[in-house]
C-alpha cells in the first residue's frame, strides 16, 4: 500500500488574489495524489464560493486541524503564519509560508513562485531549521501558577487595555535589573527581533543566533535600553501589587491575563518551530530585500558589487 500523504492549508481569505493562490496550491497538491485540508476562518463564503476550495476537507484553528497531515502550508502574511505556526508547533510539524502580505518576513518565498514551491513539497525537497521559542509562566501574588503559554515571535507584557501606564519590574535570573514605568515590556527571540520588537527600538538579531531580547517599550526611566541575555536565561516581569490588570500577549493573538501584582515567567521553549527551507540565501539578503534597504555602492570582497552572489 502507498502511504497516503495530506497538507494542511492556511490561507489569508481576504483578498480574491488570495483565495486564488490558494485554489492553484490545493489543485497543484490533489494532481500529484495529496490530499488537502483547509483551515476556515470566521467568514466560509470565499472558499465556498471558489470551484476548487469548496470540494476540500475543512477544519477550524484546534489542535486536532493537523491530525495526520505531513506539512502546514501557509498562504499570506506574517499575522497567518503565526496563527499557523500554532497548529505546527503543537503537532511538531513541519510549516512553509508562502508570502501574500506585504513585508512577510516569515514567508520562505513570494507569491510569484507558488508552483516551484508546491512542487518541492510535492518532491519533499526542502530541508528544515529548528527556530528557537519561548515558553510563558504566569503566576499570582501566591506564585501559583495561573497561565502558560508560548511564542514564536515574542511575549508582549502590557496594560489590559493598552492605556495608561504599566509599573513593572524586570528580573533576569532570579535577580532584578530595574523598575519603571513603560507602555510595556517586549520579551522576542531572534526570529521575533524584526517585528514588534524592531519597532519598539529593539536590535535585528540573526536568527541562527541563541539568545532572549529584552525591550521595554515606551519605558519612563533613565535604564531603558534593550538587552540581549542568554537563552538559558529565565526573563520575568513582575507588575507591582497598585498596578491595573494587564495582559501577556503571545505572538500578537495569544493572551493570558495579569491580575495586579502577578508574574510572568519566560525561557527558552522546549519545543521549537519546524521551519520549511526552499534555499540557502543568507538572512542578510532577506533583511534587505523585505526593509528595501539602500546598497548602492556596494563593491564586497570581489570588487563587482551585487554580481557577486557566491
Amino acid at each position: 500500500m502507498t502511504e497516503e500523504r495530506r497538507v494542511l492549508l492556511v490561507p489569508h481569505a481576504g483578498r480574491k488574489p488570495n483565495v486564488e493562490a490558494a485554489a492553484r496550491a490545493a489543485e497543484l497538491l490533489q494532481s500529484a495524489g495529496i490530499g488537502v485540508r483547509v483551515v476556515e476562518h470566521q467568514d466560509p463564503t470565499p472558499l465556498d464560493e471558489n470551484p476548487i476550495l469548496a470540494g476540500l476537507e475543512r477544519c477550524t484553528h484546534e489542535p486536532s486541524a493537523a491530525d495526520g497531515v505531513e506539512l502546514v502550508l501557509v498562504l499570506g502574511g506574517d499575522g497567518t503564519f503565526l496563527r499557523a505556526a500554532d497548529l505546527a508547533h503543537q503537532a511538531d510539524l513541519p510549516v512553509l509560508g508562502i508570502n501574500l502580505g506585504h513585508v512577510g518576513f516569515l514567508a520562505e518565498w513570494e507569491a510569484e513562485s507558488l508552483d516551484e514551491a508546491i512542487d518541492r513539497v510535492v518532491r519533499r525537497d526542502y530541508r528544515v531549521e529548528e527556530r528557537m521559542t519561548l515558553d510563558v509562566l504566569v503566576r499570582d501574588t501566591n506564585l501559583e501558577t495561573i497561565g502558560r503559554g508560548w511564542a514564536l515571535n515574542e511575549v508582549s507584557v502590557e496594560n489590559h487595555h493598552r492605556s495608561g501606564v504599566l509599573d513593572a519590574v524586570l528580573e533576569i535570573d532570579s535577580r532584578p535589573v530595574s523598575s519603571f514605568g513603560c507602555d510595556g515590556v517586549l520579551i522576542s527571540t531572534p526570529t521575533g527581533s524584526t517585528a514588534y520588537a524592531f519597532s519598539a527600538g529593539g536590535p535585528v538579531l540573526w536568527p541562527e543566533l541563541d539568545a532572549i531580547l529584552v525591550v521595554p517599550n515606551n519605558a519612563h526611566a533613565l535604564f531603558t535600553k534593550p538587552l540581549v541575555v542568554s537563552p538559558h536565561s529565565t526573563v520575568a516581569v513582575e507588575s507591582v501589587s497598585q498596578a491595573s490588570p494587564a495582559s501577556a500577549v503571545m505572538d500578537g493573538f495569544r493572551s493570558i491575563a495579569l491580575p495586579p501584582g502577578s508574574r510572568v515567567e519566560i525561557r527558552r521553549g522546549r519545543r521549537p518551530v519546524k521551519w520549511v527551507r526552499l534555499d540557502s540565501k543568507p538572512f542578510t539578503d532577506r533583511l534587505v530585500t523585505k526593509l528595501r534597504l539602500p546598497v548602492e555602492g556596494w563593491r564586497g570582497p570581489w570588487g563587482r558589487g551585487s554580481h557577486a552572489t557566491h
